[in-house]
Formats: structure tokens, sequence, C-alpha cells
């Protein structure tokens, strides 16, 4: 899948922030959202895509998606969810 620019801006500012928080930690996708916009609640329109691109960012294994600490699939997930770098992409591998 190719992305957008603005799906392209969405996968390097959650592998960023992913890679900051560190291996095994996870973010919540609204601090994606939450980067890349200035306003105080322009965020919440962002949150489709950001899920979005999580599961694409999974399909390539760059990603895990979590849910109550466990892996899910992000288009069949219900509620909160949370976004860590795959343990291969941690690992260097």
């Amino acid at each position: 899948m190719t992305l957008s620019p603005r799906e392209a801006e969405i996968a390097e500012a959650l592998l960023r922030l992913c890679a900051a928080r560190g291996p095994a930690k996870s973010i919540c996708p609204s601090e994606v959202a939450r980067a890349l916009t200035g306003d105080a609640e322009e965020w919440r329109e962002l949150m489709p895509s950001v899920r979005a691109v999580a599961c694409d960012l999974r399909r390539r294994g760059e990603v895990s998606v979590l849910q109550g600490g466990r892996e899910v699939d992000p288009a069949m997930a219900k509620g909160p969810i949370r976004l860590v770098l795959a343990e291969k992409r941690c690992s260097g591998g």
C-alpha cells in the first residue's frame, strides 16, 4: 500500500514516538494525533487515520497493536488500543 503524504507523516510520527518511548513500552494513538495537530480538539478528527496507519504498519510487521495487554487486529478492535514497536524492529531484525 502506498501512503499518502499525510499517512506517511502519521506513520513517521507513530514510529518516532514508539521508538522514543522505548522497547516494549506502548503509546496511545491519541499521542500521535496530538503531536501532529496544534489544536486542542482537532486531534480527534485525525484518530481514524492514525488507527488506519497503525493497521497498515501492523501488516508490515513494524508495530504491534495491543488491547488489554494482548495483540489484536486494530481493524477489529473496539475501544482503546496501545501501539508498540514490533519485537523484530526493537531488536534490529
